[in-house]
């Protein structure tokens, strides 16, 4: 459920509140005068679904965005019935929207995470360590610029499908940026050996693209979309990862070791899944914009 309060004029008050009660999914719409500025306040419960309805409804006033706020606020009662427990919710458009625009830009704590994917990532192809890219893969926060980048195609809305891949190519750059330092580091001081083969490492599907190669990042994209929506994205974001870093990881490795035949590959491999990532999440959300009911039950 989402709360949303607004301050009007007099003369805007009886205007909005008659274009909100006309809102499906709008609720409990009370008035009340504010005691110094003359303005009345509008307080309302809003079905995540008639979010778009009523942001619409206050931008046809001119309203200022300083003028209205609108919030997820928690429910622990709703649903409940005798005999047992039922499940409502609704889709927000709104909502995804802003998340998106939240994830868009390359920030520092963004690049900082990466890199420190890249530090882990890397050791875990020296060694052939799947532990390793398991936690590199629970560290990289990729999922974010990905799902924005589907929410910016969906939405047509090209700045910010550009800016969100341009965010999500900069965080592969820097994996494989500090992998590649991290192997040139560890031959320059003799801990990884001149003779050290890139090709014997036990990790397979890093290098080397098949037919599973995009049926598990068109099954990721949807995962992330799902996962994006619902605020899951802590529990699915190592499944969405495993398409990206350890690929991204490997390029960085057989880069600094000269194995150019197999850094390229591990960049094809990585290019297919960032598509088909893309085309998986863009499509889940597509048909959910196209096809969840106005009220859900």
């Amino acid at each position: 459920m989402l709360r949303l309060r607004v301050d009007v004029l007099q003369s805007q008050r009886d205007r909005l509140i008659a274009m909100l009660a006309d809102v499906d999914g709008v609720r409990r719409l009370t008035s009340d005068p504010e005691l110094r500025s003359g303005q009345h306040m509008i307080s309302a419960d809003v079905e995540p679904a008639a979010a778009d309805d009523v942001l619409d409804a206050l931008h046809a006033l001119d309203l200022h965005h300083q003028d209205y706020v609108l919030v997820r606020q928690e429910t622990l009662t709703d649903g409940i019935r005798l005999g047992g427990v039922t499940a409502s919710g609704g889709y927000s458009w709104v909502e995804i929207l802003g998340e998106a625009r939240a994830n868009a830009r390359p920030v520092a704590r963004y690049f900082l995470l990466m890199a420190v994917a890249g530090w882990i990532a890397g050791l875990g192809v020296i060694q052939s360590s799947t532990i390793l890219i398991v936690g590199a893969m629970a560290v990289s926060p990729d999922l974010m610029p990905i799902c924005a980048t589907c929410v910016g195609l969906v939405g047509r809305r090209w700045n910010l499908a550009g800016s969100s891949f341009l965010t999500l190519l900069l965080g592969m750059g820097m994996v494989m940026l500090v992998s590649f330092l991290v192997a040139l580091a560890l031959q320059g001081v003799g801990i990884l050996e001149s003779d050290f083969d890139v090709r014997e490492v036990e990790l397979q599907g890093l290098a080397a693209a098949d037919y599973s190669t995009g049926l598990i990042a068109l099954g990721a994209g949807v995962a992330a979309m799902l996962s994006f929506e619902t605020r899951g994205a802590s529990a699915v974001g190592v499944a969405i990862s495993v398409t990206t870093v350890p690929a991204s990881a490997y390029f960085g490795v057989a880069s600094a070791l000269g194995e150019m035949d197999k850094a390229w590959g591990a960049l094809l491999v990585l290019g297919i899944n960032l598509v088909l990532l893309v085309v998986g999440g863009a499509i889940t959300l597509y048909l959910q914009r196209r096809f969840t009911p106005a009220e859900a039950t």
